[in-house]
């Protein structure tokens, strides 16, 4: 599972997973070829029978409640044990929505925070600027009081993996270096990487201020040639972001009057562009990874969005091995019980729109408004 999965009431070391899997032995069935399937000693979680709004939120809560329906169950890297799916639906969500006062003109930046669990909000903003700030050392983080990347950088972990020459901390390459240095060669988390390697984020901001139908607005953490540099890979590993306009020809339309760069039927689009994010994430920690980075993604595109001139659109989450960690089974049956509330919004404290800037963000200038969710839910995370 990606470090970036913890909330503020889940940083406590994992259990004994062993234990766990002795006291839910009934939660096991063999099969006669010998497979192993789940059987739940309590009746499964149905979904919500009224649902009085399309709340997009309910896209994650079906997903648990079809992993846990009919999952494979499977080992994995932590020891834990894992129920999965592979390749799911795609979950969609929007990251705007029509102002009621002008609904033509203006739109509300959305931010898919989940309700029916309270998701740690300043873990989830203050990771994100330390990915885009390309350090690679968790000691900011910890410093911070955010101890998300703690078990992956500790003494421990690293001898294990054979870093012993590494100082405490020292995660690698790992996702802020491939975002603003990839393919340079890492040393330690001390060196300066200035003007080393390919700095994506400015990349994108590039392409989508000069090139916005370009189809390769690429973000890649997933670097083959440093995977076995880094304390973890890259969980959330590619993203791709895509200009749409309100104005543009659509269908047969778009036949008789050809988009010709910014253009359309000879005049120049009045609306601005949308700009959305589809993010690819091979493994998902469904309790506590997915919701962190649906967050995080969310904000990412919205900070490109401030930075280009463009307005939110979409975060598209495309899954890989979707997985409810065995121990967090019970916590997540009593999350399905509970009604989506509405998505807070996000107001951005900058005065730079459209200037393209990308560093020295602050977490205080992303402001959500509006977050009323459901209690919070003690999950472990499995390192």
């Amino acid at each position: 599972m990606a470090p970036s999965a913890v909330e503020i009431d889940n940083q406590s070391p994992p259990g004994d997973s062993l234990g766990f899997l002795r006291e839910n032995a009934n939660a096991l069935k063999t099969t006669a070829n010998g497979a192993t399937t789940t059987q739940s000693a309590e009746p499964a979680v149905q979904p919500v029978s009224t649902r009085t709004t399309p709340h997009e939120e309910y896209q994650y809560l079906d997903l648990i409640r079809d992993i846990l329906s009919r999952g494979e169950h499977r080992p994995d890297r932590t020891g834990t044990g894992t129920v999965s799916l592979f390749a799911p639906p795609q979950l969609r969500f929007s990251l705007s929505q029509p102002d009621p006062a002008s609904p033509t003109t203006d739109r509300i930046p959305i931010l898919p925070l989940l309700t029916t669990k309270r998701v740690f909000l300043r873990a989830v903003t203050t990771e994100l600027l330390w990915f885009i700030s390309g350090c690679t050392t968790s000691r900011p983080l910890s410093e911070a009081g955010i101890h998300i990347w703690d078990g992956n950088g500790s003494r421990e972990f690293l001898d294990k993996l054979g870093f012993v020459d590494r100082e405490e901390g020292d995660l690698g390459p790992v996702y802020g270096f491939q975002w603003r240095h990839f393919g340079a060669e890492y040393k330690d988390c001390h060196a300066d990487y200035t003007g080393k390697g390919v700095d994506q984020i400015k990349e994108v901001v590039r392409k989508l201020k000069t090139n916005p139908y370009d189809r390769r607005i690429i973000l890649s953490a997933w670097n083959v040639a440093d995977l076995s540099k880094m304390a973890l890979p890259p969980c959330h590993m590619f993203a791709q972001f895509y200009v749409s306009y309100p104005d543009a020809p659509r269908g047969e339309a778009a036949l008789k009057a050809p988009i010709t760069g910014l253009e359309a039927d000879g005049e120049k689009q009045k609306a601005k562009g949308h700009l959305s994010c589809v993010l690819y994430q091979r493994s998902c920690d469904m309790g506590l990874g997915v919701p962190f980075n649906i967050a995080s993604y969310a904000l990412l595109t919205h900070m490109l969005a401030h930075a280009c001139d463009l307005v939110p659109g979409e975060l598209i989450h495309t899954m890989g091995d979707a997985h409810v960690y065995l121990d967090h089974i019970d916590a997540l049956r009593e999350q399905l019980l509970r009604e989506p509330r509405e998505f807070p919004t996000l107001s951005i404290k900058r005065a730079d729109r459209g200037s393209g800037e990308m560093d020295g963000w602050k977490v205080e200038e992303l402001e959500v408004v509006g977050y009323k969710p459901h209690g919070g839910i003690k999950m472990k995370m499995s390192v």
